[in-house]
């Protein structure tokens, strides 16, 4: 009787000991396995060594449940010890294993952010370099274009070929600057950038560039800038100017001469403190097909190209837009009939900077005697740029490179300079760093004297830069001449 009660007990013994062999032999391979995964990655291998003593164990272990099983007289005890012991091996084996996998996942995905991060680096520096040795030769053909455009003495078959040149050159510096909105357009952070600006200086600016692109294209343009909307703002003024003009230059781009392109700013909803500001651009163009409507936003998207003959563009400009808008936190919507005219409407929330300042009248200061120092390594740029200011009646001194430019203004007299007109890539010294050595001086107009950069450098990154160095404008190369005399006027504004 007893016998027969202690059979099914040896069974569940047997059994629990055949089991536990078996998980253990799944266990050693499992060490294994793991160990030749180990193996491969090279800054582990130290820990693959540690692994080959736990493989021994295990052995060891599985050598003495085949000995138990078979020379042994073992109880439920000893088999539930030696089961539970494989079962808590196999568990330790699975967590090794699962954080393991996790590990190396981590170091998986860290791999591939640093290569994507290096490949965007190296993506940068490529554009930024292309952008660079492009816009330096721009920068001369439209310089020369436009000096050569105001000799009254020009015949009319000379002054008709100089306006081919410089359109066909525009275009060509819009080519360019649709490489920088690539980039732009693949950028998904939102805006960073809160800096006071009082609106009617960004819009005065932006009224600077389309009346001159309106003026030689025959389109009328009118700007207003209602009352309600003047004040002090706190926002991205560089990208909010950046949405107007592009959108300003489609506007003008798609109006036959004779038509008209209206600009208005208003304060769509205005507290003390918020205000949400409001821009309708409208003309009289060629419309857009309503059917197209729902697509002007994807990028390269083109409603007829044998319009983008006519007028050119790649089809970039509305979907960088777009994507500033909405990096500002701001709408952008389009209404439009074909063959009648576009109107597009932005907002964009800002902080309101209440300031109670007395109105003073604006003068108009003139450059007549100022003294410019014009930092430029490339000789022709540097040229252009003098002729520019020389038309203004303003006075300039040349520096090749940074260091020549730091030199010339400490060994000045103090105030010798008005303003100073800084390249940002040149041999020696670049102007980050000579507009730093510059504030650094021990002079009362080193902290003071305006330092402008003029440069091909235009990526958001290169703004950031020249600001933290201390510079108080960025402006673009090729340079529009309207543009950089507003530029210098604003920073001659006696404070």
């Amino acid at each position: 009787m007893i016998e027969k009660e202690d059979n099914p007990l040896k069974v569940l013994v047997m059994a629990m000991i055949f089991a536990g062999s078996v998980l253990m032999v799944y266990n050693i391979w499992g060490f294994m396995r793991f160990s030749k995964v180990v193996q491969k990655n090279k800054e582990q291998q130290k820990m693959e060594r540690i692994l080959r003593l736990p493989i021994i164990l295990l052995i060891l272990f599985l050598i003495g449940y085949i000995l138990v099983g078979l020379f042994g007289h073992p109880d439920l005890i000893v088999a539930g010890i030696l089961f539970g012991g494989s079962i808590f091996v196999f568990v330790m084996y699975r967590m090794l294993d699962e954080v393991t996998k996790h590990i190396m996942e981590n170091e998986r995905l860290e791999a591939e952010l640093m290569a994507s991060e290096q490949s965007r680096k190296t993506k940068e520096r490529f554009l930024a370099t292309m952008s660079h040795e492009m816009r330096t030769p721009m920068n001369v053909i439209l310089g020369l274009d436009g000096l050569a455009l105001k000799n009254p003495e020009n015949p009319p078959e000379t002054q008709e070929a100089l306006e081919k040149i410089g359109h066909s050159a525009r275009h060509m510096v819009g080519l360019i600057d649709n490489i920088l909105k690539m980039n732009e357009l693949n950028a998904e952070e939102p805006s960073g950038r809160s800096e006071s600006f009082q609106l009617k200086d960004a819009v005065d600016q932006v009224n600077v560039i389309t009346n001159t692109v309106s003026e030689e294209k025959g389109v009328h343009y009118e700007s207003r800038l209602e009352p309600d909307a003047e004040g002090e703002y706190l926002g991205d003024e560089i990208q909010l100017k950046q949405v107007l003009l592009s959108i300003l230059d489609n506007a003008v781009k798609y109006t036959p001469p004779g038509g008209m392109v209206r600009f208005t700013a208003s304060c769509d909803s205005c507290t003390d403190d918020q205000a949400v500001l409001k821009f309708v651009i409208s003309d009289n163009g060629i419309g857009i097909d309503p059917e197209f409507l729902p697509h002007i936003y994807d990028p390269f998207a083109r409603e007829d190209d044998s319009a983008t003959d006519r007028y050119g563009g790649s089809g970039l400009s509305l979907a960088v837009s777009k994507n500033m808008v909405e990096r500002m936190g701001g709408t952008i919507e389009v209404s439009s009939r074909k063959n009648e005219g576009t109107e597009f409407a932005v907002t964009v929330p800002v902080k309101r900077i209440k300031i109670e300042r007395i109105p003073e009248p604006v003068m108009e200061v003139s450059l007549a005697g100022r003294r410019i120092l014009i930092a430029e390594d490339v000789k022709e740029n540097a040229e252009i740029v003098a002729d520019l200011l020389e038309l203004e009646d303003a006075e300039s001194e040349h520096a090749e490179n940074g260091q020549i430019a730091v030199e010339m203004f400490r060994n000045s007299s103090v105030g010798y300079y008005d303003v100073i007109l800084m390249d940002l890539r040149m041999p020696v010294m670049d102007g980050l760093e000579a507009t730093r050595r510059i504030r650094a001086l021990d002079r009362p107009d080193a902290k003071t004297v305006p330092i402008i950069a003029l440069t091909a450098n235009s990526f958001e990154s290169d703004k950031k830069q020249t600001k933290e160095a201390g510079m108080n404008e960025h402006l673009g190369k090729p340079a529009d001449a309207e543009l950089l005399y507003a530029t210098i006027r604003k920073w001659l504004q006696p404070s």
